[in-house]
C-alpha cells in the first residue's frame, strides 16, 4: 500500500504541471487587457501600463511567465493578484467557509442518500422504492437556484429566520446549514439512485444466493457483503463531489451571499485577475488529486479483492 501511495504521489507531479500550464495559457492568452478599467473611464497612461506589465511579468513571453509562476508554486507561493494581495491569503480567508459548506453538503448526501437508496433497494418494487425513485428524479430535474430560492422562500414564509438564517454573510455553521442542504440536495439524489441500483444488482448475484443458502440472515448478507460492494461506485461519486464542492458552488454561494471560493473565482474572472484564477484553480486541482487518491485507497477497504500491490 505504501508503494502504491508513493507511486500515485509521484504521478501527481506531471498532472499538476500539465494542468497548471493549460490553465495558465488559457487564462493569460485570452483577448483583452487586465489593466482596462483601472484608470476610470479614460485609457490608462502608457507609463502606468508599462509599470503594470513589469510588476506582473506581463512584458515577458508566456512560457517565461509560466516558468516564473511554476518556480513560485514550488515554494508554496500562489502569487500576488492585480490588487496587490497575496492569493494564498485570499484563499485562506475563504476556504474555511467553503470547506464547512462542502462538508455539510457531503454529510447530508451520505446519510440521507445512502439510507434512502438502501431502503429503496431492499424494498424493490414497493411504495418506498417508487417514492425514492420519483423524488430523486424531481430533485435532479430542478435547477439548484430554484431549490435555493424555494428554500429561502419557505423559511421566510414560516418565519423561521431566527432559527435558520437565509443568508450566510458571516459564514458561521448555523448560517451554512440551509445552503449546505441546498447544495447537497443534488448529491443526495444521485447517491440514493446509485446505492439503490447497485444494491438491487448485487442482491441478484451468485455470492448472495450462496450466503443465504449457508444460513446467513438477510441483515448480515446485506450489511456485511452486499452493501459494501454496492458502495464502491457511490464512494467514487462522493469523491468527485468532494473535489467539486471544495472548489465552491458559485450559484449556491451567490444565492446565500456566501464569501467563499466560488464567488472569489467568479469575481476574479469578471475582473480579469488571472493570477487569482490560476492560483485558486491550482489549489482545486490539488484537492481533486488528493481526494481521488483517498477514494482509490478506500476501494481496498470496501472490497478486499481489490489489491494495490
Amino acid at each position: 500500500m505504501t508503494k502504491y501511495i508513493v507511486r500515485r504521489l509521484l504521478q501527481m507531479i506531471p498532472v499538476i504541471i500539465g494542468a497548471t500550464f493549460i490553465l495558465f495559457v488559457l487564462v493569460f492568452a485570452l483577448p483583452g487587457e487586465p489593466w482596462q478599467g483601472r484608470c476610470g473611464e479614460r485609457p490608462c497612461p502608457p507609463a502606468y501600463v508599462d509599470a503594470f506589465k513589469k510588476e506582473y511579468n506581463l512584458d515577458k513571453p508566456l512560457l517565461i511567465q509560466y516558468g516564473i509562476y511554476l518556480g513560485r508554486l514550488l515554494r508554496g507561493d500562489l502569487g500576488t493578484n492585480f490588487y496587490n494581495n497575496r492569493v494564498i491569503d485570499e484563499l485562506a480567508v475563504r476556504y474555511p467557509t467553503t470547506v464547512t459548506l462542502a462538508l455539510i453538503a457531503i454529510a447530508f448526501a451520505i446519510v440521507i442518500g445512502i439510507t434512502a437508496g438502501l431502503v429503496a433497494g431492499i424494498n424493490r418494487g414497493s411504495f418506498l422504492d417508487t417514492l425514492v425513485t420519483v423524488s430523486t428524479l424531481v430533485v435532479i430535474s430542478v435547477p439548484v437556484f430554484v431549490i435555493g430560492g424555494l428554500a429561502q422562500w419557505s423559511i421566510l414564509k414560516l418565519k423561521l429566520t431566527d432559527i435558520i438564517p437565509v443568508t450566510a454573510t458571516q459564514g458561521t455553521i448555523g448560517q451554512l446549514i440551509l445552503p449546505g442542504l441546498v447544495l447537497g440536495s443534488l448529491s443526495v439524489a444521485y447517491v440514493a439512485r446509485l446505492t439503490r441500483t447497485n444494491l438491487v444488482e448485487n442482491l441478484r448475484a451468485d455470492y448472495v444466493r450462496t450466503a443465504r443458502a449457508k444460513g446467513l440472515s438477510k441483515s448480515r448478507v446485506i450489511g456485511l457483503h452486499t452493501l459494501r460492494n454496492s458502495l464502491i461506485p457511490v464512494i467514487t461519486f462522493i469523491g468527485y463531489e468532494i473535489g467539486s464542492l471544495m472548489g465552491g458552488a458559485i450559484v449556491t454561494e451567490r444565492i446565500f451571499n456566501i464569501n467563499g471560493i466560488g464567488g472569489f473565482i467568479f469575481r476574479s474572472i469578471e475582473q480579469r485577475d488571472g493570477v487569482s484564477v490560476v492560483g485558486a484553480v491550482t489549489v482545486l486541482v490539488l484537492v481533486y488529486l488528493v481526494v481521488n487518491l483517498i477514494v482509490d485507497v478506500l476501494y481496498g477497504v470496501l472490497d478486499p479483492r481489490i489489491s494495490h500491490d
